[in-house]
């Protein structure tokens, strides 16, 4: 049965980064010695290599944000761009 899916804020995240670079535990040691799984504690610390400037493919946290932002202000625009073509189409259509 898979595990249920559970919420870490941002500052438990940090702390068990910490905890591996502090201590030298391997990423699979420290999610067993928590009850997290390898993949969720890889992917925070990849993601906290990420947002300190070291380089790897992907982006910082800050341009994850701005990236779902950016989405986000498209699709509104989007839906803004259908509602006045729909109006201009009425309008257009009525008689004089």
């Amino acid at each position: 049965m898979p595990r249920p899916r559970r919420f870490f804020p941002p500052e438990y995240r940090a702390e068990v980064v910490e905890l591996i670079h502090s201590t030298g535990k391997t990423v699979g040691q420290v999610a067993r010695e928590l009850d997290l799984t390898e993949p969720a504690v890889r992917q925070w610390v990849r993601q906290a290599e990420l947002d300190a400037g070291h380089p790897h493919d992907g982006l910082t946290t800050a341009e994850r944000e701005e990236l779902r932002r950016l989405r986000r202000e498209v699709r509104d625009l989007r839906e803004e761009r259908e509602i006045l073509r729909k109006a201009a189409v009425f309008f257009g259509s009525m008689p004089a």
